[in-house]
């Protein structure tokens, strides 16, 4: 009797977990197709050399400590105005990325993790300065 009680339960929470992965892995980070393209430049508020980025997806905020392009993304928030995502990089590290969109030409990036075996934490504001080069 318990058998068959386990079998039904598990048989019902079958679909309910199916329907479940699917809305994680289609979080789409939205609020970074929409900034502008081209050219920005990160300023860190720790005083570190400003950096220059080429964005073409917005996406390129996301792990601006790890060039690594195959890191693991799990999207921890995704809404209009903030974007928040956990990534690792297998054998360099690991970190976590809050973006917070003012305009479309202007976001605030606070980060934070393990690269190259070291720890790292920032906060830097990125501004559009014209077209990539």
């Amino acid at each position: 009797m318990a058998r068959k009680r386990a079998f039904f339960l598990a048989a019902l929470a079958a679909p309910l977990a199916v329907l479940a992965v699917p809305a994680i892995a289609q979080a789409s980070l939205a609020m970074l197709d929409s900034l502008d393209r081209g050219g920005w430049e990160v300023r860190y508020r720790d005083g570190s050399a400003a950096r220059k980025v080429c964005v073409r997806t917005g996406r390129e905020f996301i792990q601006l400590r790890h060039s690594d392009s195959g890191c693991n993304r799990f999207v921890v928030e995704d809404s209009a105005s903030d974007v928040t995502v956990q990534y690792t990089c297998r054998g360099n590290g690991y970190g976590r990325t809050h973006i917070r969109k003012e305009t479309a030409s202007l976001v605030q990036i606070d980060s934070q993790g393990i690269s190259g075996g070291k720890p790292f934490q920032f906060t830097a504001e990125a501004r559009r300065t014209g077209a990539c080069g």
